[in-house]
C-alpha cells in the first residue's frame, strides 16, 4: 500500500510537471486558427477524436478543453496537437448525444499564454459505419510504382492494408461494396496479372471478364440491393496531356457500354439499348430498390481529342426488372446538364431512396483533374437538383459514397492544396441539408497529411471490418486461369 501511495505521488508530480497553468492567458477576441478546421462540424457519436494544430507561427505548446453541457471536461496539453484521449473522447461523445461539445483553445507563444474564443461540435444521434476502404496512389500521369486498397476504422483511425501492389504485377483499382457490405466485394486488377476479384460470401474468386461481344473488362462496379446482380461499365479510355492549360492531364472515353452481371447464374447481361455507337454511357448505380439504373450518357459524336469541351455527360436512367434480370425498352434523361454547357459523373443514390448525389463539372467524366467540380444533390421525390454550397469548395470535389444509414456522406476533396484528394465527411439530413465537413481525423493530422504523399481514391463506406484474405487473393491473381462471364442478351 505504502509503495502504491508513493508511485501515484511521482505519477501525478511528473503529470503536473508537463502540464503548464493557463490561468493568467490573455484573451483573444477571435477563433483559433487550426488545423483541420472542425470548428462547427457536425459528427457522429463513433467517430475517433478530432485532434488538431493550430497553424499560427510561433506556437509552441497547446492547450485544449472540451466540455458539453453536463459539465463534463476533458484536457490536453501538447507540443505540436491536441492529442485528445481516446478513451476521455469516446466517454464525453457518449454523454453529449444530440448535443455540443464546447471546445475552448489557448496556445503558448513567446513564453505567454492567448485564450481563444471557444468554439462548438455538434454530436449527431446517427452514428456512422464501421469504416472506410479507399485506394492510396501517388499523383502520377502516365505510370505508377507503390498503391494499395485499405481500410480505415472510424473510430479509432487504425489503418490496415487489404492488398498491396508489391504482392503482384498489377495496379488496384474500382473496388465496391454492396451498401457497404464487406462480404460482397468487387475488385479491378489491371496489368500483366489482371483480373475482376469478386468476394462472394467470404471466398475470393478471379473472373476474366473481358469478352468478344464488349468492348474490354468490367470496371466502376455497382451492387444490386440484393446482392445477386453487379452493374459495370466497359470502357475504351485515353490520356492526353495539356500543353497551355491550368489542367494537366484529360482522361475520355473513345467508347463505353454498360453491362450487369448475374453472380446467380454466372452470365454477364448486355442489351443493344445500353451497347448504342452513338451514346458513351458510363458510372451506373442501382436505385435503392433495385429496379431502376442510374448512369453517365454522353454523344460520342462529340468526342474529339483536341476538343474536350464539346465531350458532355447527362444524368440518365433505365428500368430494371430483378426477377428476370431483364432491361426497359427506353432510356429516360433526369438532368440535361449537355444543355447547360456542363457534365455529370458519379451518380451515387442513398440507400433508402431519398437522394442522389452527383459531381458536375465544365466536360468530360474524369472530374478528378477539374478544379471547378461540385457535388449536387438531387430531390428523387420532386426531381430537383441543387449544388450542394455547404461542403463545395474552390477546388475538385469529386468521387463520394452513403454511408449504410444513408445519414453520412464521405467525398474526396483537394481544397486542402489542389494537388492531394482528401477524405471529408458530412451529415444529410431528412431535407438533404449538409453539415459543415470534416477531415478524416488522424493522431496529429498536420503532419500526417503534409508528409503524406499519396491520394485517397474511391472511398467506400464498410459496415465491418473487411476480413478480406489476402493470401487467397494473391493467389488467384497468381494462377493463370479466369473464371469468364459468358454474355447474354437480354
Amino acid at each position: 500500500m505504502k509503495t502504491y501511495t508513493i508511485f501515484s505521488l511521482l505519477l501525478f508530480f511528473c503529470l503536473s510537471s508537463c502540464t503548464e497553468s493557463i490561468q493568467n492567458a490573455s484573451q483573444i477576441n477571435s477563433l483559433p486558427n487550426i488545423y483541420p478546421d472542425y470548428a462547427g462540424v457536425t459528427i457522429p457519436v463513433n467517430i475517433a477524436p478530432l485532434n488538431f494544430s493550430v497553424v499560427d507561427s510561433g506556437v509552441s505548446r497547446i492547450d485544449v478543453r472540451i466540455s458539453n453541457s453536463s459539465n463534463s471536461q476533458i484536457h490536453s496539453q501538447g507540443s505540436q496537437y491536441s492529442n485528445i484521449n481516446i478513451s476521455d473522447w469516446q466517454n464525453i461523445l457518449s454523454q453529449s448525444v444530440g448535443d455540443s461539445l464546447r471546445v475552448e483553445v489557448s496556445t503558448k507563444r513567446n513564453s505567454e499564454w492567448e485564450s481563444y474564443l471557444p468554439f462548438y461540435i455538434y454530436v449527431s444521434p446517427d452514428s456512422i459505419d464501421y469504416g472506410i476502404v479507399y485506394r492510396l496512389i501517388e499523383p502520377g500521369y502516365s505510370a505508377y510504382s507503390k498503391m494499395g486498397i485499405y481500410e480505415s476504422c472510424l473510430s479509432n483511425g487504425q489503418q490496415s492494408a487489404l492488398i498491396e501492389n508489391t504482392q503482384f504485377q498489377g495496379c488496384v483499382n474500382c473496388h465496391s461494396f454492396n451498401q457497404g457490405n464487406p462480404s460482397s466485394m468487387s475488385l479491378h486488377v489491371r496489368g500483366p496479372q489482371g483480373a475482376t476479384l469478386l468476394q462472394l460470401n467470404g471466398k475470393i474468386e478471379a473472373y476474366n471478364t473481358t469478352t468478344s461481344q464488349t468492348l474490354g473488362s468490367c470496371v466502376y462496379p455497382y451492387w444490386h440491393p440484393s446482392g445477386r446482380y453487379i452493374a459495370y461499365s466497359t470502357n475504351n479510355t485515353q490520356q492526353v496531356f495539356h500543353v497551355q492549360n491550368p489542367k494537366r492531364i484529360e482522361v475520355y472515353d473513345q467508347a463505353s457500354d454498360l453491362q450487369v452481371y448475374d453472380t446467380k447464374t454466372n452470365q454477364l447481361l448486355i442489351t443493344p439499348i445500353l451497347m448504342r455507337k452513338d451514346a458513351l454511357e458510363t458510372f451506373p448505380a442501382f436505385s435503392a430498390d433495385g429496379r431502376t439504373l442510374y448512369f453517365c450518357s454522353a454523344d460520342s459524336k462529340a468526342v474529339d481529342a483536341n476538343d474536350f469541351e464539346n465531350i458532355r455527360y447527362n444524368l440518365c436512367s433505365i428500368s430494371f426488372n430483378p426477377e428476370s434480370g431483364t432491361f426497359g425498352d427506353h432510356i429516360d434523361t433526369l438532368v440535361n446538364a449537355a444543355a447547360e454547357g456542363k457534365s455529370i459523373s458519379f451518380p451515387r443514390p442513398s440507400y433508402d431512396g431519398r437522394f442522389l448525389v452527383y459531381t458536375m463539372s465544365n466536360y468530360g467524366q474524369f472530374s478528378i483533374w477539374h478544379p471547378e467540380a461540385d457535388l449536387y444533390i438531387m430531390d428523387l421525390l420532386s426531381g430537383s437538383s441543387l449544388p450542394m454550397s455547404t461542403i463545395n469548395s474552390n477546388n475538385t470535389e469529386s468521387y463520394h459514397s452513403w454511408s449504410s444509414n444513408s445519414k453520412w456522406l464521405v467525398f474526396s476533396s483537394r481544397r486542402d492544396d489542389g494537388l492531394f484528394t482528401r477524405p471529408y465527411f458530412t451529415h444529410i439530413n431528412q431535407n438533404g441539408t449538409q453539415s459543415k465537413p470534416f477531415l478524416l481525423p488522424q493522431q496529429n493530422p498536420r503532419d500526417f497529411y503534409r508528409d503524406l504523399f499519396f491520394s485517397y481514391n474511391v472511398p467506400e463506406f464498410i459496415t465491418s471490418p473487411t476480413n478480406f484474405n489476402t493470401p487467397q487473393a494473391i493467389k488467384a491473381l497468381n494462377t493463370p486461369t479466369r473464371n469468364s462471364m459468358p454474355p447474354t442478351y437480354k
